[in-house]
């Protein structure tokens, strides 16, 4: 049987998506086939303004419907400290804990050797020089590094500490713990993670 061009075209659309095998494609894509086609068209307006109706935040660079973003522009914030993500999906889980009153920087990736990706293809430049800009009343005096414990998130937090330790040796630079989630069992914890929860270990 020939599967007409309109599906196979959605199917591999699917298939260019991060975490989407050929089947979840075909599943996603016949689902849709079986949706209203007023459900389809709303689908289909909300993929066209994605891009449209959404920008950078020229200060934070995370995505937000204004610029600058409203956590940048909300006067709460203690703009002292700030935290270093590398994905916008980073900030919206740190904000669900709603305890970090702070503000960000969202490097927009990691620093990875092996597929090209070096500091001048993400947002490091911006953050060294948004912290060398800040003098005035609400200068920053600590950046947290909250890039993924991944060999590359760990390579990032590294470069970037350095760099800061070049430029500014009085900013307070910290990581954030890592170590045992909530509900584990140290025998099925790795060496790495074992050695984390006991570095970050806290009084009692």
């Amino acid at each position: 049987m020939r599967i007409p061009k309109a599906i196979q075209n959605l199917i591999e659309s699917f298939e260019r998506l991060p975490g989407v095998g050929p089947k979840t494609a075909q599943r996603l894509t016949f689902y849709l086939l079986h949706v209203p086609q007023g459900e389809l068209d709303k689908f289909a307006e909300s993929i066209l303004n994605l891009k449209k109706n959404t920008l950078l935040c020229s200060i934070c660079f995370t995505v937000d419907e204004t610029d600058p973003c409203s956590i940048c522009s909300d006067t709460r914030r203690n703009k002292t400290v700030v935290c270093v993500v590398e994905q916008p999906l980073d900030v919206l889980a740190l904000e669900k804990n709603g305890k970090y009153d702070g503000v960000y920087h969202v490097l927009h990736g990691k620093i990875d050797p092996l597929n090209n990706i070096g500091p001048g293809e993400i947002y490091i430049d911006q953050l060294l020089q948004r912290i060398k800009d800040s003098t005035n009343g609400n200068s920053i005096k600590e950046v947290i590094l909250a890039t993924n414990p991944t060999m590359e998130g760990e390579a990032t937090a590294m470069y970037i500490t350095k760099q800061l330790r070049i430029n500014n040796s009085k900013l307070r630079i910290t990581r954030i713990g890592r170590g045992l989630p909530v509900g584990a069992d140290l025998e099925y914890a790795d060496e790495v993670t074992l050695q984390r929860a006991m570095e970050g270990r806290s009084d009692y």
